[in-house]
């Protein structure tokens, strides 16, 4: 079982960065593979900051809660 451990702010950030990303894949419609990687990235942002856990924190054992 996995426990938070993202903060309200840096999911507040991630979320943010997330939507900015999603916003520049939208964008990139002249390099195809680019706006591919640029949305995916974005949407694991958005994703840890809807769930509010980051695996990488928990192989890493850092918590920003």
């Amino acid at each position: 079982m996995s426990s938070k451990n993202v903060g309200w702010r840096d999911a507040g950030l991630r979320g943010f960065m997330g939507g900015l990303m999603l916003l520049a894949s939208a964008s990139l419609q002249d390099r195809p593979l680019v706006a591919l990687g640029v949305g995916f990235i974005g949407l694991i942002f958005i994703s840890t900051a809807l769930f509010r856990m980051c695996p990488l924190y928990t192989v890493l054992r850092i918590s920003s809660c």
